[in-house]
């Protein structure tokens, strides 16, 4: 499989951000019934924002200056179903997946390929899974690492705050690998080119994608761990969340949902 995005705004200063999140989180706690069918309030006027880390080819990067993606696509139904266009805000994932990004205001619905996880649930809800993921080893296809097994004394690089930095945590102890941090996976994955790390654990759709778009990288294995990705919507606003459900699952009904699949993987899910 293969996943790619892009970037409309960029983050904003730290002053310029502490100003707009306040004025944010105000308009966010007023008015709007957030109870399931009731009336769904916008953060922005005419705009539903969404939050979102870049880049996370083919869920969301950058291409020809416009933000583009498989999840991008699929908010944008969201936004069509409410008469309003999609807005990308790129933050930091771990402001999104902490549940920072809706306390300050910064965003309506959070999209980033992100995996719903029992920890995230307690500072956020998610819509019904929409994507099934795995874990995946991307090296070097010059590399003589095939397993975790093989990594003993070398280094693993990790995209901090998602599923597989828990996962490359749990293991490291059997494994007896170091562990190296990197903000976003285009940087993780241009470590591995570089031979900064012997190795990167990441989601398989979008290790699969790079690998399939650069000769110098493989996937060796994927690790079973049965994640659903979800889209977020602040804690408590069953609107919203009603809404991006009835939509999802319009969208499957219809085959709309199929189609932009097909878009960015190549192929139809086999089942959704």
């Amino acid at each position: 499989m293969a996943r790619r995005l892009t970037r409309v705004l960029t983050l904003l200063p730290a002053a310029a951000l502490a100003v707009t999140t306040a004025s944010c989180a105000e308009e966010v706690g007023s008015g709007g019934d957030t109870e399931a069918g009731g009336e769904i309030s916008l953060i922005n006027e005419g705009k539903l924002t969404t939050c979102t880390h870049l880049p996370y080819e083919p869920f969301q990067f950058t291409q020809d200056g416009e933000t583009v993606g498989f999840d991008v696509d699929l908010v944008d139904l969201v936004a069509e179903d409410l008469g309003v266009e999609q807005e990308i805000f790129d933050t930091s994932f771990e402001g999104i997946e902490s549940g920072a990004s809706f306390d300050t205001g910064q965003c309506d619905v959070a999209a980033a390929a992100m995996t719903i996880t029992e920890e995230r649930e307690q500072v956020m809800d998610f819509s019904d899974g929409y994507f099934d993921a795995n874990q995946a080893l991307l090296v070097g296809t010059d590399s003589d690492v095939a397993e975790l097994s093989d990594l003993e004394g070398k280094v693993l690089g990790m995209q901090l705050g998602t599923t597989g930095e828990k996962y490359a945590r749990e293991h490291q102890d059997e494994h007896g690998y170091e562990l190296r941090q990197f903000e976003d996976l285009a940087l993780l994955q241009t470590a591995v080119q570089t031979g900064q790390v012997a190795a990167a654990i990441n989601d398989n759709s979008v290790l699969l994608d790079f690998a399939n778009k650069n000769d110098d990288v493989e996937v060796t294995t994927e690790f079973e761990t049965g994640e659903q990705y979800g889209i977020a919507v602040r804690e408590g606003d069953a609107a919203m969340l009603s809404k991006v459900n009835e939509v999802l699952q319009a969208a499957k009904d219809d085959g709309r949902y199929d189609a932009i699949y097909e878009k960015w993987f190549g192929q139809a899910p086999e089942s959704n």
